[in-house]
């Protein structure tokens, strides 16, 4: 029969530690929880640059392909996504007895100003670089006077 002893640690980074230790051990992971579907939800680093006649997005994609990539623009809104269905599929084929690299899906929106020429798009997938260039509408980035009637 096993006893059960009182838990007093020495400091707080004591009892820290041991917690760490204890969910490493709980999910038979370096990593803790954060391992497998739960990475699913990561979204790429993105920098976004306003120049004089366009904007300008770079996404860092480390480990992706351009086929597997998607780019849309829907009322307003530029969405970068990526869906790995086929791989899925895949690893379920497979007699894996543990995963630790995996493909990782996300969806990424960015709401687009009113000068943005959605038409104007320009994609460039290359190094692990997804770069989007969106033209800048001429008339509605020019400034506009509204008469006011009065009555």
């Amino acid at each position: 029969m096993k006893t059960v002893a009182l838990y007093r640690p020495t400091s707080i980074g004591k009892a820290m530690s041991d917690f760490n230790r204890y969910l490493e051990n709980f999910f038979d992971s370096p990593l803790g929880p954060f391992t497998g579907d739960s990475l699913t939800n990561t979204l790429p680093l993105v920098d976004v640059q306003e120049k004089e006649d366009a904007y300008l997005i770079e996404a860092d994609l480390p480990g992706f392909d351009g086929k597997g990539v998607q780019v849309h623009v829907d009322n307003g809104a530029l969405t970068i996504e990526s869906v790995n269905e086929e791989e899925k599929k895949e690893e379920q084929e497979a007699n894996y007895l543990r995963r630790e690299r995996s493909r990782i899906s996300f969806k990424r929106s960015f709401k687009l100003p009113d000068n943005a020429d959605t038409g104007q798009v320009n994609a460039v997938f290359k190094n692990g670089v997804l770069s989007l260039e969106i033209r800048k509408c001429e008339e509605a980035a020019k400034k506009r006077i509204i008469q006011i009637n009065a009555e």
